[in-house]
């Protein structure tokens, strides 16, 4: 029984311990709650505040920035306005000047007016008295206004051609002071500053060969090898007594060129038939060829000249091998192309094109094919057909006034042309045609009234004219110069320039007895 009411005890015990203990645990946890949403309610003040303080100090950050723009932009706009007040002001200022020059205006238009009236009262007046003075002079001298007005021009006329002809005499003076001092200054500036080779051609090459007794291996039997060497060159190989020398003749430098290098391999190599002879010459053309290309380039790029079609590459290099008058073509082309330059920088020219224009102006002398067309204009053909441009095309093809010329490029050509052919020693000419064109100079001057003895001197660079001085007079000698001179220049073809030099001299002879 005792136990029982102990259990019993016990368990109330224990259900009233575990109820207060809930009481307590739950009133703790209202209250550990009521103390964390204080605290969150305090922080969210807080937060709420700090907000609050950031929102207003950004609305007052971006008010002063408005403020500021505003007092840049209100400036701004008072700047502009005081502009526009200073150019109401100026413009007001003008308006005034002009109101006040065109009043000046009206009144000098109607002073002119006034004068005009005045003028034309005093030109009738004038007019009148003319009339009455011009018929008292015909009264007087027995003469119409006609007859001597006309004696007047007449008067005039011969008075006006003598000062005319003095003029003109005075301005050619000074031209060819001037003019011949500038240009022998340029002429000579451009050649001494161009250093030159002479080379001469002919339409022969010898062959030196070490015995007599390689010819009989070069005819071969029966002339089997020579006569398959001249057809595979197209070269003449005239063997002969020459001792230790064979003969190449073709009017083609070309082809005596491989015919050279041909037979100088066959001799070296000492096999010569038909067979190794074509095998030979075929190996010596593709080398030739290889090197006219090889030449046009290096020429090219020593005269700095870019962008050359290669088919003119090929034609440049080819006149190495073709001689003018005794003159090698490449030699004659490099030093008018330098002299060109040169003469162009004298002038403010562009010196590049001039020295294209120089380089190109002889390549219708080396075509492939022979057209019945002056070299000149040959020339011009192909430049365009190669896209050259029109100004070099037109002084390739005015040298020698073949064409009109259109450009400064043109006479450039045409003089650097001349200087380089006219040098002494640079063509060789034959005396038969030497002779006959001094002749024709003297002969042409002979023909001429008055003329007593011509003479052609300094290789014909200057006609010396002797004239009577009972049949000319001084100043008809100075017409008879220039009438020889053009004569001269369109009838004859030389080198250069011929000065003509006419001389009249009085002689007074008398005897002592």
């Amino acid at each position: 029984m005792s136990i029982g009411i102990t259990i019993v005890v016990a368990v109330v015990t224990f259900l009233v311990g575990g109820a207060l203990s809930y009481i307590f645990f739950k009133h703790g946890l209202r209250t550990k709650y009521d103390n964390i949403l204080k605290e969150a309610e305090n922080e969210a003040e807080v937060i709420k505040k700090n907000k609050l303080l950031e929102v207003k100090e950004k609305f007052l950050n971006k008010k002063a920035d408005l403020e500021k723009e505003v007092a840049i932009r209100n400036q701004k706009i008072q700047q502009a306005e005081n502009k526009l007040k200073q150019r109401e002001m100026v413009l007001n200022q003008k308006n005034e000047e002009l109101q006040r020059k065109r009043n000046e205006t009206d009144a000098i238009k109607e002073n002119l007016d006034a004068q005009l009236v005045i003028i034309e009262k005093k030109k009738e007046e004038l007019d009148v008295l003319q009339s009455k003075e011009r018929e008292k002079l015909e009264a007087i001298s027995g003469l119409s206004a006609e007859e001597a007005k006309e004696r007047l021009v007449e008067s005039l006329k011969e008075e006006a051609k003598t000062q005319a002809q003095s003029y003109i005499n005075d301005i050619m003076d000074d031209a060819k002071l001037t003019a011949n001092r500038e240009a022998k200054r340029i002429v000579i500036q451009s050649i001494q500053r161009v250093a030159t080779e002479t080379a001469i051609e002919n339409s022969v090459t010898v062959f030196h060969i070490e015995s007599d007794e390689i010819k009989g291996r070069i005819i071969g039997r029966e002339g089997r090898n020579i006569r398959a060497l001249e057809a595979a060159t197209g070269v003449e190989i005239v063997v002969d007594d020459t001792p230790e020398a064979i003969v190449l003749s073709a009017f083609d430098p070309v082809r005596r060129e491989i015919a050279r290098l041909a037979l100088h391999q066959l001799v070296t190599d000492g096999r010569i038939h038909p067979a190794r002879i074509e095998e030979v010459v075929a190996k010596v053309r593709k080398h030739v060829e290889d090197e006219i290309i090889e030449t046009g380039k290096r020429t090219t790029i020593d005269l700095g000249i870019h962008g050359l079609h290669p088919e003119l590459i090929r034609i440049i290099g080819k006149m190495k091998y073709r001689s003018s008058y005794g003159q090698n073509l490449l030699q004659h082309a490099r030093e008018t192309a330098n002299l060109c330059a040169v003469m162009a920088s004298e002038l403010g020219l562009n010196p590049k094109k001039a020295k294209r224009a120089g380089l190109l102006h002889d390549i219708g002398k080396v075509p492939d094919e022979e057209p019945e067309l002056p070299h000149a204009l040959l020339g011009m053909k192909l430049a365009e057909k190669y896209k050259e441009k029109p100004d070099i095309c037109n002084a390739i093809g005015a040298h020698h006034d073949e064409i009109e010329m259109t450009s400064l490029l043109a006479p450039i050509v045409q003089v650097c042309d001349a200087i380089s052919g006219a040098r002494p020693g640079a063509r060789r000419e034959i005396v038969e045609a030497y002779i006959k064109r001094l002749n024709d100079l003297e002969q042409l001057a002979m023909s001429y009234p008055g003329v007593t003895k011509t003479y052609a001197i300094q290789a014909g660079r200057e006609l010396r004219v002797i004239v009577g001085a009972d049949k000319i007079d001084d100043k008809q000698t100075e017409s008879l110069s220039t009438e020889i001179a053009k004569k001269i220049q369109d009838e004859m073809t030389y080198p250069g320039q011929v000065k003509i030099t006419v001389i009249r001299e009085t002689r007074a002879v008398s005897f002592a007895k």
